[in-house]
């Protein structure tokens, strides 16, 4: 089983301060994860250049890890994830808890999202495990994917008819708009193997990042502070904070001021009924 999520691009340079932390030798611990990349339980991946990506099995196999210092590894490298794993699914109440938030969340996107009133539609996504600060909202006939790894911080606003696919975790800060028609896509499968493996990864978008109309962000992605993706445009990397990206491949465009103060606003009077 070949289902992975995005650690980081810098997991072997850590190797030494994770060994410090558990307790082990750096030996001890590179044998571990030397047998975890064997048997599919971490991956190791280029990303097309000199830089690797590494990777950890996106379903929790945690209860199926024979070797115990690999099984303690792969705890840990979990914790560093801002979603919850997949389940190991069966007869059993992870697999029941999973099935109905799935439906919850397929109410919400069928149903409760076309519905006027930010305070509805916040409640029924908190009450799915989604956070929401002060002041945020996402508006009407916007989806919403894995509800329960949804962050968002205070006064952001995600504006109509987007996709969001937080399934391995999304995390928005404060002042952060996100305009309409935007795609937020977690994942894609891998395309070298016949199997259709899921391959996802986190997506961060800092404070103050605006996000224009069509664009579409990537799994992977870190948008940086005060960042501007313009319309029409892909990301499938980290955008340095300020700068201002557009195009093919998102070449630079130019960078914004550094003491942004402004509030977004999107739960005002004047968005009552978005």
């Amino acid at each position: 089983m070949r289902h992975r999520v995005l650690h980081s691009t810098d997991l072997q340079t850590r190797l030494p301060s994770l060994a410090a932390e558990l307790g082990v030798s750096l030996e001890e611990l590179q044998e571990a994860y030397a047998w975890g990349i064997a048997n599919e339980v971490l991956f190791e991946e280029s990303d097309g250049g000199e830089q690797k990506r590494y990777s950890i099995s996106s379903v929790d196999i945690e209860v199926r890890i024979q070797h115990p210092l690999a099984k303690r590894l792969y705890h840990r490298l979990k914790q560093d994830i801002p979603s919850k794993l997949l389940p190991l699914y069966g007869k059993n109440w992870i697999t029941l808890k999973d099935r109905w938030l799935r439906a919850w969340e397929q109410v919400y996107n069928i149903l409760i999202n076309k519905i006027p009133s930010h305070h509805i539609r916040l409640a029924w996504l908190r009450l799915g495990g989604a956070k929401i600060g002060k002041g945020s909202s996402i508006w009407r006939n916007t989806e919403v994917l894995g509800v329960e790894n949804l962050v968002m911080g205070n006064d952001s606003v995600i504006a109509w008819h987007c996709q969001v696919d937080a399934r391995a975790g999304l995390v928005i800060g404060d002042h952060v708009a996100i305009a309409s028609y935007v795609l937020i896509i977690a994942g894609t499968h891998d395309l070298t193997a016949p199997e259709f493996w899921s391959v996802s990864g986190p997506i961060y978008i800092d404070d103050y990042a605006w996000i224009a109309s069509r664009a579409l962000i990537g799994h992977g992605s870190h948008i940086g502070r005060g960042a501007v993706v313009t319309a029409n445009t892909i990301v499938a990397k980290s955008i340095a904070p300020y700068k201002i990206v557009g195009g093919s491949g998102a070449k630079p465009m130019g960078e914004r001021p550094h003491n942004l103060n402004y509030k977004v606003g999107g739960m005002g009077l004047f968005t009552l009924l978005h």
